[in-house]
């Protein structure tokens, strides 16, 4: 444990002062005439008011001191010398510029299921069946059979192996700040969503989640419409519903086609999901060996090409190529029996049955029929003219830039006999369009719960399936290019290759291998997304971060999610009647990035900020490694489709701030919890450099609350001014004293702090709240004044009540609590503000339309008067009204000119305001206020004699037991025992004697005496004239502001002696007399309001 010394540090005159860009502190200290040597020490009277040098006036000013105790401001006469009145404030600032500048929940609900539940059987997968081979059945897919050779053959050789590097290089990254996550303890079922939820905090894991859990869906779409596309194109052309009625509208069929039969394809694997996914399960070895048998036969067809290529001759038009399905021989004419005839190519480019050459397609007469091999195979040298790329618009023909052609205009009815691009291509494209056949990296974390040993496998496997696919994928692009002719590769539906899978002309033995073999693994991959992604949701749903997510996490008795499945057909839906793979394609890479790019957050961040929780088994991961695979995910991300990436983003971000705002609270120890923790301390240790300058100050609050013995807030309005005043900016401390002792009282303590936030919360006031345990309430508001806040982030100012009917107390500790609070802000240097009347002030959901805030601009105070109207016009309930400015001028000052000058300051400041001066003529003192100081004065000497007698004081003290005894909450403004005596006994039992008899008569025959000198009573003079300035501010105060919603006033401080302080109690009243809503301000002895910019 730390040990603190306190040490009494002698305090210069010139260290209260901090000379920070001509910032002053001001001490609340007389000019030390009555200490010949002042300037070298701090002095104090005796009751903890220091004293010091004016900061203000010049020593010739403070001479004439006495000039300043005129009777209208008697009531700040001894403040004046530190605090000057506005008029001398505004006689030197002729020119303005010399002015001062400024997871445990989760844990439980995990336990309390495992009890429900079965003894599971031990988990017994290992390395190889457990990640390795799930990771190469969700990576390896669609993409691989469908549109690699197409890739290839528009980007080129070299230009494809940089799109599979970059995605693969990107997924490799994300694997292994995977594999650290995954190997920092237990990853149950969720995957992904799991580890970065715990990792980045319950908003990036919801948003982040639920993209991975869109990507899931729309991946289960891709791979729908991917097995639809080889159903209808290869396996069964005959089965197409619709057909087009002229060669351009042969799209539009085939979209539709697709959109009917992934509809029902869809709906049967929903149905499958929902009977049961064991058979699913049972089904994914079958997949498994599709996939691996199709791709072997692709390289066991590349190296038989080198010596045996298969026989795929191209039918080329000069050096258009053309579609093989739509005639017999390639040839313009046939011999049959000696006799030329036309072919079908010649019908169908000329009229039918007519060899004239005038009636037909000029670029067909023009240009010869030539047949190239669709395969030339490994040795053949292909590999030099698919080296580099060739991007193609939409509807461009696929034409071989060797062959010989004579450009001439063709008929357009001829057009669908050319093999032509279905859409523009670009590298971007090309970019969005792969990257899904990179994903599919979770399958091994998905599993965690089934491995025999999670923390090894899960890293081996993963990198290991990754580094395989990557190779399979480098070594297609390599093989395709080598092997394919240019025009076959960019030949997407293999049009030219009569209608065959262009990847499955090149394997062996047979086209029908990959065709059938494809087609069951996209079913496969289909089936395995549609029955993860609800399993995915409803683990979200359980979580209970997004309210209206619930319903999802409900699902048959055996837990299957019934509900998540009916989301995740209809979102799949939507994936398929957009109909295309290579737009579907994209929009899943989006979400499947985004995820990744969050993986690798959240590993970078654990290990920048190196928590104590953060010791995972896999030590080869980086945090550079993290941030350059986030960098290429966001690349990637921008690189596919800027727009879909804008669009993910905004999903998440949206997620992302109703989870903040509406999720339920969860605590999981999250990275970002620890993030804020040293950004907060980062902060903190900034704002330890100096104090704020004058423009950056603002009110940063310690709001003193009262309880009620049922330790709710007494005066809730207090923190709707709070909260009016801060609008959620800067800092506010709400603090609140209970009386007794630490050990019983803590559970006390607990149960008040929870009922302040409550209260908080309601008000919206955006703060903390401390509740300290004191003996005595005075001593609790010390301590709170002392130490709340932290470092550079504490309270400025000091908010407390009113102590409301002090003058029906008997005790003087109903005021004296009130009075030292004031005492001890301001020798702390902070502002205080005392709102009267606080019950009246406006609720947060009141609107005033009109009316006026009004400043009774005393004596300058270091701006607060000023700055305070303003940021309550900030708030909307206080926006509508209007700010007014009224100031005091004695009989010396030229009102006329201070008008004039309040106004430019006001100007120069940005305050728009109305300025009023009020002159306060000399006027005798009136028999009202001589009266009104007589009675104060006579109550005072009464409550002083009825507390003389020790039996009487402790017979009151018994009384005030009896009253309090349930009472164990204390009051900010009443201390419950007494402070000199002791407790008095529970009986009071007196023997009389005669000596006690005897006094006891003399005290009656003194009683009279008493009330005679009680009524014969002279006021002190000093009382009168400060009397005399209360009441005189009060007349023009209520005379000019009765209407006002709300008046500003200095609020005087209290007399360095404390035998007057109950008189300052009253004098406070009289000045406040007859105003519905009043704030008393107090400045803290600093500028707090500048000119300059």
């Amino acid at each position: 444990m730390p040990h603190f010394t306190v040490v009494p540090v002698k305090d210069q005159a010139q260290a209260s002062y901090d000379s920070l860009e001509g910032i002053n502190w001001v001490d609340y200290r007389d000019t030390g005439q009555d200490y010949p040597d002042h300037q070298d020490t701090v002095s104090s009277d005796g009751h903890g008011n220091h004293k010091e040098d004016s900061p203000f006036l010049s020593s010739a000013d403070a001479s004439k001191k006495n000039d300043f105790y005129d009777k209208n401001l008697a009531l700040f006469e001894e403040e004046l010398d530190i605090r000057p009145k506005v008029s001398s404030l505004l006689s030197r600032l002729v020119s303005y510029t010399n002015i001062t500048q400024g997871a445990k929940e989760h844990e439980e609900e995990e336990s309390a299921q495992a009890s429900r539940r079965k003894t599971p059987k031990s988990p017994n997968m290992g390395t190889l069946m457990g990640v390795y081979l799930p990771c190469l059945q969700n990576i390896f897919g669609v993409i691989l059979f469908l549109r690699l050779t197409w890739i290839v053959g528009m980007a080129g050789i070299m230009q494809s192996l940089l799109i599979v590097l970059m995605c693969c290089s990107c997924t490799m990254l994300t694997a292994i700040s995977m594999s650290a996550i995954a190997t920092n303890g237990v990853v149950p079922a969720g995957g992904a969503y799991f580890m970065i939820s715990r990792s980045l905090g319950p908003e990036f894991g919801g948003a982040v989640g639920l993209c991975f859990y869109l990507g899931t869906t729309f991946a289960s779409a891709m791979y729908i419409l991917g097995a639809i596309e080889i159903f209808l194109k290869y396996l069964v052309p005959q089965a197409a519903i619709f057909h087009a009625t002229d060669p351009h509208g042969s799209d539009s069929a085939m979209l539709n086609n697709m959109r009917v039969y992934g509809s029902i394809c869809l709906s049967l694997m929903a149905v499958v999901v929902f009977v049961g996914v064991k058979y699913v399960n049972k089904l994914a070895s079958l997949f498994l060996a599709c996939v691996i048998i199709s791709i072997v036969s692709i390289y066991a067809g590349a190296i038989k090409s080198m010596t045996h290529p298969p026989e795929f001759p191209i039918c080329m038009l000069g050096n258009r190529t053309l579609v093989r399905d739509r005639f017999d021989v390639c040839a313009k004419t046939v011999i049959k029996g000696n006799i030329t005839m036309p072919s079908q190519l010649w019908d169908r480019f000329c009229l039918p049955g007519n060899m004239s050459s005038t009636q037909c397609d000029d670029y067909f007469i023009q240009n010869n029929v030539t047949e190239i091999q669709g395969i030339p195979g490994l040795g053949s040298g292909i590999i030099r003219e698919n080296m580099w790329g060739s991007y193609m618009q939409k509807g461009e023909i696929l034409e071989k830039p060797g062959l010989q052609s004579v450009d001439a205009h063709g008929a357009m009815e001829n057009f669908g006999m050319y093999v032509s691009a279905d859409i523009a291509t670009s590298f971007t494209l090309l970019v969005g369009i792969f990257f899904p056949s990179a994903t599919g990296i979770m399958a091994g974390s998905n599993r965690s719960g089934d491995l025999r040993d999670a923390q090894k496998s899960i890293p081996v496997g993963t990198i290991l399936a990754i580094t395989t696919t990557s190779l399979v994928y480098l070594s297609s692009v390599v093989l395709f290019g080598s092997c394919i002719e240019g025009v076959v590769l960019r030949d997407k539906f293999g049009d030219a290759v009569r209608k065959n899978l262009v990847v499955g002309t090149l394997s062996w033995p047979s086209p029908w291998v990959i065709v059938i073999g494809s087609f069951f693994s996209t079913v496969g991959a289909g089936l395995q997304s549609l029955t993860g992604a609800p399993r995915l949701l409803q683990a979200i749903a359980k979580d209970n971060i997004i309210p209206f997510l619930r319903v999802f996490g409900h699902g048959k008795t055996n837990g299957e999610p019934t509900w998540a499945l009916l989301l995740t057909g209809l979102i799949a839906e939507l994936g398929i009647l957009i109909a295309s793979l290579d737009m579907v394609a994209p929009i899943l890479s989006m979400f499947f990035l985004m995820c990744y790019l969050f993986v690798n957050l959240a590993c970078a961040v654990q290990t920048l900020l190196r928590t104590p929780n953060w010791r995972p088994r896999f030590k080869y991961y980086h945090w550079a490694l993290s941030f350059l695979g986030m960098s290429m995910c966001l690349a990637l991300m921008f690189i596919s489709s800027w727009y879909y990436a804008i669009v993910a983003m905004g999903i998440a971000g949206m997620i992302y701030k109703y989870i903040e705002y509406q999720g339920a609270e969860k605590e999981w120890g999250d990275g970002i919890r620890g993030l804020s923790l040293s950004a907060a301390r980062y902060a903190l240790l900034r704002l330890e450099i100096g104090p704020p300058h004058t423009k950056n100050w603002r009110p940063q609050l310690l709001v003193l609350l009262k309880l009620d013995e049922d330790l709710h807030v007494k005066y809730p309005r207090l923190l709707t001014f709070a909260s009016q005043l801060k609008a959620g900016k800067g800092l506010t401390i709400v603090g609140s004293v209970i009386q007794g002792n630490f050990l019983d009282s803590y559970g006390e303590m607990q149960a008040a702090e929870q009922a302040i936030k409550n209260m908080m919360e309601i008000e919206r006031v955006k703060g903390f709240c401390q509740v300290v345990v004191a003996s005595k309430v005075r001593e609790g508001v010390v301590h709170l004044i002392q130490s709340c806040g932290l470092g550079g982030m504490k309270h400025n100012t000091v908010v407390m009540g009113w102590p409301y009917g002090w003058r029906q107390s008997e005790d003087p500790r109903a005021w004296k609590t009130f009075i030292n609070t004031v005492r001890c802000t301001t020798a702390a240097h902070l502002a205080l503000m005392v709102p009267k009347n606080v019950s009246f002030y406006p609720s947060n959901h009141e609107r005033f339309t009109d009316g006026n805030i009004d400043v009774w601009w005393i004596v300058h105070d270091g701006g607060m008067l000023m700055l305070l109207p303003f940021l309550l016009k900030q708030h909307k309930v206080w926006r509508k009204c209007r700010m007014r400015i009224f100031t005091v001028a004695q009989m010396d000052d030229n009102s006329i000119q201070m008008k004039k000058d309040l106004a430019t300051f006001l100007y120069q400041l940005r305050i728009e305001a109305e300025v009023e001066v009020v002159e306060m003529h000399d006027s005798d003192i009136s028999a009202y206020t001589y009266e009104r100081t007589l009675m104060m004065e006579q109550r005072s000497q009464m409550l002083r004699q009825m507390r003389l007698s020790s039996a009487e004081r402790q017979r009151e003290a018994q009384l005030v037991k009896d009253r309090h005894s349930l009472v164990r909450m204390g009051s900010l403004y009443s201390d419950e025992e007494e402070e000199v005596v002791e407790a008095p006994p529970e009986k009071v039992q007196m023997t009389w004697t005669r000596e006690k008899c005897e006094a006891e008569r003399r005290n009656r025959n003194n009683a009279p005496e008493n009330f005679r000198e009680l009524m014969s009573l002279k006021p002190d003079q000093s009382n009168v004239r400060r009397m005399h300035t209360a009441v005189k501010l009060n007349e023009v105060i209520v005379n000019r502001s009765h209407d006002a919603r709300l008046v500003l006033l200095n609020m005087p401080g209290p007399p360095r002696n404390t035998d007057g302080d109950e008189n300052y109690m009253e004098f406070l009243e009289v000045l406040t007399e007859g105003l519905e809503r009043v704030l008393l301000v107090r400045g803290g002895g600093r500028e707090v309001i500048t000119i300059y910019s």
